[in-house]
């Protein structure tokens, strides 16, 4: 088990925790299973050892670069969030 600095954000405790990480990048998104990460108890906000980052990368590059098939696919679903201005006319967010 690893020991962690307290948060940087927040100063909150920091403790080892598996967890289920968005891993995006380049626009892709990957969702990695059972990672080892330190989780703030206060803010949320997590930290990974460079170990586990590498891995997370190689398994990135696996999928994207090298066209290795994951171990699963999941069905995402996006849209936009839109609001009327003020002023009138539509904004949207994304």
């Amino acid at each position: 088990m690893t020991i962690y600095a307290d948060c940087s954000y927040c100063g909150g405790e920091v403790v080892e925790k598996k967890i289920e990480y968005d891993y995006r990048r380049q626009g892709n998104l990957m969702v990695v299973g059972n990672v080892a990460a330190g989780v703030c108890r206060q803010c949320g906000e997590k930290y990974f050892k460079p170990d586990v980052l590498k891995r997370m990368d190689e398994i990135y590059h696996d999928i994207f670069d090298r066209h290795r098939k994951p171990e699963r696919t999941l069905t995402l679903i996006r849209h936009s969030f839109c609001f009327r201005a003020v002023a009138g006319g539509v904004r949207c967010m994304s």
